[in-house]
This record gives C-alpha cells, sequence and structure tokens, in this order.
C-alpha cells in the first residue's frame, strides 16, 4: 500500500476500513453470499452505515464525511479484499449518492441520500437495458408527462442490488424525438407499485448482492423526483463516469491484493523437491510481476484520485477514470490467474478463496462499461488533447534525418 502518498487522516480511515473488514464482516456471510443463501446482505450495510463509512465524500449534514476521492479510495481498496459483491454494494450508495449530491433537489437530499448513508435505506443503480448494452442512449425506457408527475416503462437488467434496493436511480426518454443527447432524463424511482423484480440472476461470481432485471410498468414518478434537468440526463450520466468507474478501480485493487497475498503466503509454506516453492523462480518471478503490476495499478489510481479531486477539466477526468478502471480491473485478472497458477491445483478449488475471487474479478472487466469502452473513451480524449497541445510543442517529427523529403511522406 502507498501509505506515504496518504495525510495522517487518510491512513487513519484506512485502518478504520480495514479493521471493519477484519472485525465486522463475518466469514459465514462470504460463504453464504457466494452459495447464494443470502441475496442481499442488509446488516452488512446497516453496520458500514452505523460506523459511518458510507458515502465518505459526500457533506457531513447528510450522514458523509466531507472527504474526498483519495479519501475512498484509500478506504475502498480495504474494502474490496472481500470480493466484487460486498465491494460493490458498499460503493452503490458512492455512486448513486454523486447523482444526488450534485444534481438532486435539498428535498431528495434528505428523503433519499441522508437515510442512505445511514444504512437504513438502500439503494441501486438502473442503467442498462436487454437491449441497450453500452448504447446509453438507445434506451427504450420511457418517462411521459402526466401532469405533474411522470408515467415510467421498460426495463432495465443486471442491476445489482434489484432484489434489495428501497428506491432505484433510473435513465428513462422523456424527449425520445429529440436529438439523442438531449432525450433522456433520470429518476428517483421508489420500489412499489408497477415495479417487479422479473428475474434474478444467476452468475459466475458476485454472488449475493440481488443482481436482477427490473420491469416498470406504469409506474408514477413525482416530478420532484428528477434529477437535474429534464431532458438533462446526459450530463448526469458523464458525470457518473466517475463514481462508477473509480469504485471499480479502487475496489478491484483490494481484490487483486487478496489473491497475491493469499499465493504470496501459500508460497512460504508449500515445499516441492526439498525446497520452499518462493524459492523456484517460477514462482517468485510471478510474485514479482504481480506486486508491480499491482503497484503500477495502485499509482493510476491514487493519482487519478488526486486529479479529479483537484478538478481537472471533465474530459482529463473521463480519460482518467476509464485508464483507472481498465488498468486495474485487467491487471486484477492477471494477478489472480498468476495467483491460481502459483498455487496449482489446490488454487482451483474451494480449500482457498482465489477461486472465488477469480470467478468474481471477471466481472469488473465487463460492468460500468467493458474495458473495450474504457479504450473507445481513452483514445477519444487522448486524440483531441494531442491536437489541442502539438502547436505548443518540438515538432519532433522533424528530428529525423530525412523529415524534409516529402514526397516519401504518401497518406494516402
Amino acid at each position: 500500500m502507498f501509505e506515504f502518498l496518504l495525510s495522517n487522516s487518510q491512513k487513519y480511515l484506512q485502518l478504520e476500513a480495514a479493521a471493519f473488514v477484519k472485525d465486522k464482516v463475518p466469514r459465514q456471510l462470504i460463504l453464504d453470499m457466494d452459495a447464494e443463501k443470502v441475496t442481499y446482505p442488509t446488516e452488512y450495510l446497516q453496520a458500514l452505515g452505523s460506523a459511518n463509512l458510507l458515502g465518505l465524500r459526500f457533506d457531513k449534514a447528510y450522514g458523509g464525511r466531507g472527504l474526498n476521492w483519495l479519501d475512498e479510495v484509500a478506504a475502498l481498496e480495504e474494502i474490496g479484499v472481500l470480493g466484487t459483491s460486498l465491494a460493490c454494494l458498499y460503493s452503490l450508495p458512492s455512486i448513486v449518492g454523486e447523482a444526488i449530491s450534485k444534481f438532486g433537489s435539498a428535498y431528495l437530499k434528505e428523503r433519499y441520500l441522508k437515510p442512505t448513508l445511514e444504512g437504513k435505506t438502500y439503494t441501486a443503480e438502473a442503467l442498462t437495458e436487454p437491449r441497450g448494452g453500452s448504447d446509453f442512449f438507445g434506451a427504450t425506457t420511457v418517462a411521459v408527462r402526466d401532469g405533474d408527475d411522470f408515467i415510467l416503462n421498460g426495463q432495465k437488467r443486471f442491476v445489482v442490488g434489484a432484489e434489495g434496493a428501497d428506491y432505484f436511480m433510473v435513465y428513462a426518454k422523456t424527449n425520445p424525438g429529440g436529438k439523442s443527447h438531449e432525450s433522456m432524463s433520470a429518476f428517483i424511482v421508489e420500489r412499489g407499485p408497477g415495479v417487479e423484480v422479473a428475474h434474478v440472476y444467476g452468475l459466475m461470481g458476485t454472488r449475493g448482492g440481488g443482481a436482477g432485471r427490473i420491469v416498470f410498468k406504469d409506474v408514477r414518478v413525482p416530478k420532484e423526483n428528477i434529477l437535474g434537468k429534464e431532458n438533462g440526463a446526459s450530463e448526469i450520466f458523464y458525470q457518473m463516469m466517475i463514481p462508477e468507474r473509480m469504485t471499480s478501480a479502487a475496489g478491484a485493487l483490494g481484490m487483486a491484493r487478496a489473491a497475491l497475498e493469499v499465493a504470496a503466503a501459500y508460497s512460504t509454506k508449500r515445499k516441492a523437491f526439498g525446497h520452499k516453492i518462493k524459492d523456484f523462480q517460477a514462482v517468485s518471478f510471478k510474485v514479482a510481476d504481480s506486486l508491480t503490476r499491482l503497484d503500477a495499478a495502485r499509482s493510476l489510481v491514487y493519482t487519478t484520485a488526486r486529479a479529479v479531486d483537484s478538478g481537472v477539466p471533465p474530459a482529463l477526468a473521463r480519460r482518467l477514470v476509464s485508464e483507472a478502471k481498465k488498468f486495474a480491473t485487467d491487471t486484477a485478472w492477471a494477478i489472480v490467474n498468476d495467483a491460481m497458477q502459483v498455487m496449482g491445483g489446490i488454487g482451483y478449488t474451494n480449500v482457498y478463496p482465489v477461486e472465488r475471487l477469480l470467478r468474481d474479478i471477471r466481472l469488473i472487466m465487463i460492468w460500468t462499461g467493458t474495458n473495450e469502452v474504457m479504450d473507445l473513451i481513452i483514445q477519444h480524449e487522448y486524440y483531441k488533447e494531442m491536437a489541442a497541445t502539438l502547436e505548443n510543442r518540438r515538432h519532433i517529427e522533424n528530428d529525423a534525418e530525412n523529415a524534409d523529403l516529402l514526397d516519401e511522406k504518401i497518406y494516402e
């Protein structure tokens, strides 16, 4: 861990989160969630709320601590060792809370954000649609004006927390005939009449979080529950890239670290040919490579957190959080695979948690935008940055002996 990047208060917060993970999360909860005996761990969220560990970045008036992204990343790395389900459920108040905190009225903050951070109310984000996937603006869920209210119809899938959430953040078309970026609105929708969990998914990993498909049928949503401006959800969507991807990246650090620690500890005990296997380069070099990757990922994630806290331009923030999410999750996948390879056959069994971490980590390269979507954003923002900055920099292309042979520079 990079304690040298943290202030004393941030170090204390990280220790506080580590103590919660060590003392307040029963081993049996993790086992029962993975066995799908638990579909939504309300006691876990209640304990986090009681410990004042939810929504660290939000105003103290609503139950947060008024901290920043670097604080949250430091805490979330510790929560991440529990696996994807518990890390995600920890992050949802931060993700949905971002929209309420930045775009919600005082009424919405008091009614929804405050009890969520207290661990008394549970939330989920309803973003993906059966036909949509990464095509956010292709959404078919609609909300039609009816007096002062909206009538919501449609479906959302892969909603983590669908089984347990008391309310959902939902994107819907409110201006189907308008330009795509001016066609959608975001709402807070309470569980109630017309809100049905139509299917709970059987997942390879990341179990016990009640991920499901939700059907909205003639749901009446008060106008007070709109976030931001009507038809202005694009602004919210782009802002939400930050919490969705920062939390994924930070949680991935914890999961990768957990897998590496289990495998490294095993290598100090397991013997082959009369030697501890850590003494063989085939093993110790995998540990060295994994640690190097983890430190590189942590450097990017912590640097990105500082960049966002410092108020970098939105385009740069989008690029950095996309890089952090992609690199940290890809790195976690590489590390957990190497951990299993170090441990050999026993790593593939449930005698050790590495097989569960492998199943968990596979998802985080897909959700909150696949890593291929991250590549699209990264290159898009980079090309724009390059075009804007080259004029003020050395023209490196000319630093070649025959740079003046323009007849050799054929582009078509």
